[in-house]
């Protein structure tokens, strides 16, 4: 089998359309059949539909405690955005590599692929992990199965590295996402007897308008977070829909929020102070009309803050290879805190820039696939002689 090389193996991946609503199993399909011409065992773990798969594969002795290296396999959607290149079709000039992925994040997990005959020829003495997920950018869906996989494994990691694009800095902490779905239900009635409606629109925005009051509060008396940008849980409304006609007062609105919480603060707060305005305020206007009027508010999604562990196995580790003593910070969610939570020390490190996530021609600096091989090769060395 020829030797893909960390550019080339990024080139591969970024070739496979895995936006989040398609399957990813043509990618988890070439990593497997690839690790297995190695000679290396791979677990795949389905969506309940089977159209989507993690993977999970060890290098070395099962029976040690080793170090996880994760990544997610999707991507999110290219459409409506404005490509001079096509996205699966990776493009290399002027020292960037472009493609949907590139930077966020197969690059992290191409390495990491590139370098597996290495890994195997170096006779690991603490194991290598390899876990690769599906469904990230919708919610950090897929990684509970690898999560649960590994609390069926004796020994549990000692760490995972997250190959998130920090830049190949290591990062310690990151916000969590809270995510909700609020339906305003009312009473459909002609726009001109306002009496007998109930406005589902007009209610929605009184809420959304509460969230903005939120917001606001959060921003003047957000305290010390000077590590994050913005230095203090961030609230937002991202969509909303409702209302069929000008002359009809809607029966139903719904909008999707969330909030962007500072590790340590509570995870219900800003919730329980929106439940107890929507049904304390709120919802009596409506009842007062009709009494089949209705506020709900449903969880949609939640990704763990990634909470500082300093001197951790992970943060120890991370740091010696990337040859630092800075920690630090970001604000967009990973699958970090999931692991984190189910107890295996975690940190964020891999190439790329999150600025180029997420829009039109997005790329990475091939520098910066340089650069995290000889984090990669430094990880090999460590692993072959269990120097930790």
């Amino acid at each position: 089998m020829t030797k893909l090389t960390p550019l080339s193996m990024t080139k591969k991946l970024v070739s496979y359309d895995t936006t989040s609503r398609d399957s990813n199993l043509d990618l988890i399909g070439f990593a497997m059949d690839y690790l297995q011409d190695l000679g290396v065992d791979a677990t795949l773990i389905h969506n309940a539909e089977k159209t989507k798969a993690n993977l999970y594969a060890t290098i070395g002795p099962a029976d040690v405690p080793g170090i996880v290296l994760s990544g997610h396999t999707d991507v999110v959607p290219v459409d409506g955005q404005d490509w001079s290149t096509q996205p699966f079709a990776p493009v290399e000039s002027g020292g960037k590599l472009f493609g949907r992925g590139t930077s966020d994040m197969k690059s992290f997990i191409a390495t990491a692929l590139a370098l597996a005959p290495d890994m195997l020829a170096a006779d690991l003495k603490m194991p290598l992990h390899f876990a690769f997920s599906y469904d990230e950018e919708v919610g950090c869906l897929g990684v509970h199965g690898i999560v649960s996989h590994l609390g069926g494994i004796t020994p549990l990691p000692r760490a995972v590295i997250v190959g998130e694009p920090t830049d190949m800095k290591v990062v310690n902490a990151h916000k969590g996402v809270f995510a909700f779905r609020t339906t305003v239900r009312g009473l459909e009635a002609h726009s001109s007897a306002t009496h007998i409606g109930v406005n589902a629109v007009m209610y929605a925005a009184q809420l959304v308008s509460y969230l903005s009051e939120l917001a606001q509060d959060q921003r003047e008396n957000h305290g010390d977070h000077d590590r994050f940008e913005p230095p203090y849980t961030t609230v937002h409304v991202g969509t909303i829909r409702g209302g069929t006609a000008l002359n009809i007062i809607p029966k139903e609105c719904s909008f999707v929020w969330e909030y962007r919480l500072i590790p340590g603060q509570s995870e219900d707060a800003i919730l329980k102070q929106f439940t107890d305005y929507a049904n304390d305020v709120v919802l009596p206007q409506m009842t007062a009309v009709s009494e089949h009027a209705d506020i709900v508010t449903e969880a949609v999604g939640r990704v763990a803050p990634l909470v500082p562990e300093p001197d951790s196995p992970a943060e120890t580790l991370a740091m010696m290879l990337a040859g630092t003593n800075q920690r630090d910070v970001v604000s967009y969610g990973t699958e970090g805190g999931i692991f984190q939570e189910a107890g295996v020390p975690t940190v964020i490190c891999g190439p790329g820039n999150i600025l180029q996530a997420h829009r039109p021609d997005e790329f990475i600096e091939i520098s910066q696939i340089d650069a995290c091989e000889q984090f990669l090769r430094k990880l090999i060395d460590v692993a072959a002689s269990q120097s930790l």
